[in-house]
């Protein structure tokens, strides 16, 4: 838990009263969560303005942790879609709450059952793919898109919802990361510390940068006409975010920061393209509970590959 913004050492463990599901939720006996840029950036209130949502002087959550994975244990009033002992797999978007050992969570939320026989440890997947299916649910079969960061937890939910909508997929990653981004159905794979990755003659339909790291002004010549450029960060100088406010202000949507919807939606989605083989998570590295702190300070050296998970039990 954390009572003011700031550095990793700033959250605490501590024993608070056991959460009872309100009318038309569950609560879940949390086994899994995970630690991602949503939850190191709403640490550090960055960047400044998320305070207007977060708590302008101090924050307005406890628990930070949007990705879980647990078991249902106890029905609130109305419930019939779940029963007790489902195992379960979610986001919680309004309330954070994970990285805790009992969420409530709406029955008409982001929750989905785990599908087949995963672990609760592969099953906080959905915070990085929301945010990549942003962009992702903007191709059309056959369209041509570039994802340059293919090696993060948005960046690889990103190839392998792109390939689900059977688009053709270039990936820009690291040398470490090659066999990875291959292995995820990318169709090309380039190496940025070889290659001029924004040199290739092709042009692309969209390019997505999965890790705030490029601009539109690098990336220009890689785009098409009509071509869309979307990018998960603010962008050097706040550049992402200008650049897509003029063009939008003239009508055109050329440059974006995709913004995830309907949660519940995906989740369900997300489950089945899990079930049928189309999804999987990669995954880094995992912490318990305890050293949450260790693993929030790996999170932001920005050298994760994939998901790092928190064990909760």
């Amino acid at each position: 838990m954390f009572d003011r913004y700031g550095a990793p050492e700033t959250l605490t463990l501590r024993e608070v009263q056991i959460p009872r599901p309100a009318s038309g939720e569950v609560r879940v006996a949390v086994h899994a969560a995970a630690v991602g840029r949503t939850d190191t950036c709403t640490l550090r209130a960055h960047p400044f303005f998320a305070r207007l949502t977060t708590g302008l002087v101090r924050p307005n959550m406890r628990t930070l942790g949007m990705d879980f994975a647990g078991v249902v244990d106890v029905l609130g009033d109305g419930v019939t879609s779940f029963k007790i002992g489902d195992r379960v797999f979610g986001l919680s978007p309004d309330r954070f709450g994970a990285h805790a050992e009992y969420l409530c969570t709406p029955v008409d939320g982001a929750i989905a059952r785990i599908p087949g026989n995963l672990r609760f440890n592969q099953a906080v997947v959905g915070e990085g793919a929301w945010y990549a299916h942003g962009t992702t649910k903007l191709l059309a079969e056959g369209a041509r898109c570039l994802i340059f960061g293919a090696s993060g937890a948005i960046g690889t939910a990103a190839v392998q919802l792109a390939k689900a909508k059977g688009a053709d997929v270039t990936a820009v990653v690291s040398t470490q990361h090659l066999d990875l981004a291959e292995s995820l159905g990318a169709d090309r794979v380039v190496n940025y510390e070889t290659e001029d990755f924004t040199a290739i003659v092709e042009k692309f339909d969209l390019v997505f940068d999965a890790v705030g790291k490029t601009s539109w002004f690098a990336c220009r010549p890689l785009l098409g006409e009509s071509a869309v450029y979307l990018a998960t960060d603010l962008g050097p100088g706040w550049s992402n975010l200008l650049l897509s406010a003029l063009f939008g202000v003239t009508g055109s949507k050329r440059v974006q920061i995709p913004f995830p919807q309907d949660a519940q939606g995906f989740v369900r989605y997300l489950a089945d393209l899990m079930a049928t083989g189309q999804f999987h998570g990669v995954f880094d590295r995992s912490y318990p509970l305890e050293d949450i702190v260790d693993a929030f300070r790996y999170v932001e050296t920005g050298q994760k590959t994939g998901i790092v998970v928190i064990n909760t039990r």
